[in-house]
């Protein structure tokens, strides 16, 4: 069987197991983190599904961190069903999958291959296509996260992989139906940064008072998610040409919350690289979002 070797390790997070492990440690007890790592877990709690980031660690992982802890101290799923935008352009299909095994520096986690077959065979949307995975970092910086927060549970890590290139309200309908109709029983990681501003990103919507006109941008966006309106959130990406890189991912993910019963989510962490470097000159908006 195929296995999908990390393509940013080294680059997004360390590439060795000891270094990666101390980073990723590094992000729970930051000041931007949650202060200290998961504790113990618990089968009362149920998180259905979090919005975690996908950038470089030394930027994103504090809040990534978030929402890593929200879902390791809540009832262990049957699989983790992580989504994420193309990066790449490498997709023949709106939604990609691959049925390959996923190496980290942590050890290898194995893809949920019934569960992924079954998908392919339901829905026309989705398609084996390793080839858009195969570059793809939203996919792969969440995964040592997944290892790291649920090492009381590490073999038994079963996740779905699933790259949205090209989506709409229905179609992000149609797909949540599909999956949640083979199986309620996973939880969600909507793989998103939030907007990317500046001349760097060619998109330049404000020019003062950069760093509140970040906050409220994206805080309006999360409004959206936060009161499960969807076709409201995607009404707003599109009418202030958000660059929110995972909006396909962030929509799949609430419709698939619905199908679940959710009502409502819950903002966990918010902040900006530019905070990190203190440099709003070009920046990206991060938050960790629970369902």
């Amino acid at each position: 069987m195929l296995t999908r070797k990390p393509v940013v390790a080294g680059y997004f997070y360390e590439s060795g197991f000891e270094r990666l492990d101390r980073q990723i440690f590094e992000c729970f007890i930051s000041k931007r983190g949650p202060g200290d790592s998961p504790v113990k877990r618990g089968n009362a709690k149920v998180t259905h599904g979090v919005v975690s980031p996908h950038a470089g660690y030394q930027f994103s992982g504090p809040a990534a961190a978030w929402a890593h802890k929200d879902i390791a101290e809540s009832k262990f799923p049957s699989r983790f069903i992580i989504i994420g935008p193309n990066h790449t352009g490498m997709a023949n299909a709106r939604v990609s999958t691959t049925l390959a095994s996923w190496e980290t520096p942590l050890g290898t986690v194995e893809a949920d291959r019934e569960f992924i077959r079954e998908i392919i065979k339901s829905c026309d949307l989705v398609k084996d296509d390793y080839s858009a995975l195969s570059q793809e970092h939203s996919i792969e910086v969440q995964i040592p996260f997944l290892q790291f927060a649920n090492k009381d549970r590490m073999r038994d890590l079963r996740i779905v992989p699933l790259v949205v290139s090209y989506y709409d309200l229905e179609s992000c309908k149609t797909l949540a139906d599909t999956i949640a109709g083979i199986s309620e029983e996973f939880c969600v990681i909507a793989s998103s940064d939030f907007t990317h501003y500046g001349p760097n990103y060619g998109y330049t919507p404000f020019f003062r008072n950069k760093k509140e006109n970040m906050y409220s941008l994206d805080g309006k966006a999360i409004d959206f998610i936060k009161s499960m309106d969807t076709k409201g959130f995607l009404e707003y990406v599109d009418r202030k040409r958000a660059t929110i890189c995972g909006a396909g991912a962030i929509a799949l993910c609430m419709e698939l919350m619905k199908n679940l019963g959710v009502k409502k989510s819950e903002l966990l962490n918010y902040y900006t690289s530019g905070d990190v470097v203190n440099d709003y000159e070009n920046m990206v908006g991060y938050a960790a979002i629970k369902f």
